[in-house]
């Protein structure tokens, strides 16, 4: 084997093992705050609605931000190793090429900035009672909404063209390759629109199963990498829509 080769594979074992390592990480810090919640419902039953002041607000924004990071960086992946391995060929040809970490922070960048927005929807409906305690939605029609559009977005155009960029990730790392430091920030956060695009209305449904159901959040988390990678992923997702729409139509007749 050459040490060409043995380096290409180390390299891409090095990253992997970092997203790896990344994601564990996340997951780990998840299951802590699951537990520590159940903990709390189980000494006090009656968990008075949480008080939204500013330490709280950070606290739920920090929350969001890592679950973004459990959740959507695996489906990422094979992008990351694309642009790592056509980085690690163009600074063999002795050109200026921007670090791996600096796509995946442009990447992260636009969930994080999701998670603000995910964390002000959560204040909003904490604030009318639409959210317990343990940030699950208390009513049906908010339920059944959620499932119905999210049912209904699958089908929708810009779902089918944000799903296309993400289940071709070589195909948009060759069409926005760009050399520099700030080019590999802007190619990572334009992956992480696409992304955006895909996938932020199955996020809302987390308000419907609980934000902090780690089951829920995993079933959630498996789609999104079923549908982004497997083959028939595309078509799987809209047969899921057609369920979400039946789950929504049929949730208020059993809550």
């Amino acid at each position: 084997m050459s040490t060409a080769g043995t380096l290409n594979r180390l390299n891409t074992a090095s990253i992997l093992a970092s997203l790896a390592t990344l994601t564990g990480l996340a997951w780990l810090y998840l299951f802590d705050m699951a537990a520590d919640m159940n903990a709390m419902m189980a000494a006090m039953p009656n968990m008075p609605a949480p008080d939204w002041d500013a330490s709280y607000g950070l606290a739920m924004l920090l929350m969001w931000a890592i679950m973004m990071v459990a959740m959507m960086l695996p489906s990422a992946s094979p992008a990351i190793l694309i642009y790592q391995g056509i980085a690690r060929k163009a600074a063999r040809d002795g050109q200026a090429v921007a670090p791996t970490w600096l796509f995946t922070s442009g990447y992260l960048l636009v969930w994080t900035l999701f998670s603000v927005a995910a964390t002000l929807a959560q204040w909003g409906l904490s604030s009318t009672s639409l959210l317990s305690p343990m940030m699950v939605s208390t009513s049906a029609l908010l339920g059944a909404g959620l499932l119905i559009t999210a049912g209904f977005y699958q089908w929708t155009p810009l779902k089918n063209a944000c799903l296309r960029h993400c289940r071709s990730p070589l195909e948009f790392i060759s069409s926005h390759w760009r050399k520099c430091r700030g080019g590999a920030l802007l190619m990572g956060w334009q992956h992480g629109l696409y992304c955006l695009g895909c996938c932020w209305v199955l996020m809302t449904l987390l308000f419907v199963g609980g934000v902090m159901n780690l089951l829920w959040i995993a079933l959630i988390s498996v789609f999104v990498l079923v549908e982004k990678l497997l083959p028939y992923g595309d078509v799987g997702g809209k047969l899921v829509g057609g369920l979400m729409i039946a789950a929504g139509i049929a949730l208020p007749f059993y809550y």
